[in-house]
């Protein structure tokens, strides 16, 4: 019986890869760096399909007990056509087939969709959205990434494009931005505006949100702040959300969502003061309860899903 999922998680440092069992257990990892292969799209697309052939062995299944294969990307994917129409952090990949090139490769179906999309997948059914209908799950870390649950089902929109939430603008004269744009949300709180935040809080270079969270743990003032500044302009960056789809909970994970304790209440109390009254009063904050097999068990959600 088909019970098992091959989730792959293309990160642009680091591609992670792992078995995934019925009850959303993970029982082979594996993982790889993504640059020695960036450069080439044959070369990432080959090596993909080895180690997913790596893994399955290792596992000691054979592809008979596969259901399929389950891929998230960090960008723009047409999960409908399996068409990967642009990554942002990965040189050369603009409208590649992926599912059709990797079903070819490895004789197993291939569910291609965005990363952020495949990790809310996962919160939803197995972590900290479980049982809410409707959501928003938020990743802090290079970029800015997110996805909706509404009314209980993950919303795509017309292109399957929605939950663009980093490349939302919040000034029209802001930084120039990845996506094209200026001013997007994804300029202010992504790790090289907190990095520069906290260069100029502290007063030198070469600062980071790890650097700042160890020195808040010791009581610094200065990194009180800092969280305090960071928290505010997250908060002012959700308003809209709140306001627009009134959800019951907003999931934040990522490495930044690591500072929960210097975070959370500042980014509630901020959406608290901006929002509208009944919307303001709704929600709730939670960490995502997946760290590193996010994308994996969300690969297994992606699956399972499409092959009802």
């Amino acid at each position: 019986m088909k019970q098992y999922v091959v989730g792959v998680d293309v990160g642009g440092t680091n591609i992670k890869l792992g078995i995934v069992g019925p009850s959303g257990q993970v029982i082979v990892r594996n993982s790889f760096a993504t640059k020695p292969f960036a450069s080439s799209r044959i070369k990432l697309i080959s090596a993909l399909a080895s180690q997913i052939e790596a893994s399955i062995v290792s596992s000691g299944l054979i592809k008979k007990q596969i259901a399929g294969v389950g891929v998230g990307l960090p960008g723009l994917v047409d999960y409908e056509k399996g068409i990967v129409r642009f990554l942002p952090n990965i040189p050369g990949w603009r409208e590649v087939h992926l599912k059709s090139i990797l079903q070819k490769k490895i004789k197993l179906p291939v569910f291609i969709d965005n990363d952020v999309k495949i990790i809310t997948l996962a919160e939803s059914q197995f972590g900290a959205g479980r049982g809410v209908r409707n959501l928003v799950c938020l990743t802090l870390g290079t970029g800015v990434g997110a996805a909706l649950i509404l009314n209980g089902q993950l919303y795509r929109g017309e292109d399957n494009a929605a939950g663009e939430l980093g490349h939302m603008p919040l000034n029209e004269h802001g930084p120039k931005c990845n996506c094209g744009g200026f001013g997007c949300f994804e300029t202010y709180v992504g790790n090289r505006a907190l990095f520069a935040l906290a260069s100029r809080v502290m007063g030198r270079p070469g600062m980071t949100t790890e650097t700042m969270f160890a020195l808040a743990q010791k009581g610094n003032k200065k990194a009180l702040v800092y969280w305090k500044m960071a928290a505010k302009q997250i908060g002012n960056g959700l308003v809209g959300i709140v306001n627009l789809l009134n959800p019951r909970l907003i999931i934040i994970g990522g490495g930044v969502s690591n500072n929960e304790k210097y975070l959370f209440k500042t980014i509630t109390d901020t959406i608290r003061l901006r929002a509208m009254g009944l919307q303001g009063s709704a929600f709730k904050i939670k960490r995502a309860k997946f760290k590193d097999d996010a994308g994996i068990i969300g690969a297994y959600v992606l699956v399972t899903n499409a092959q009802r």
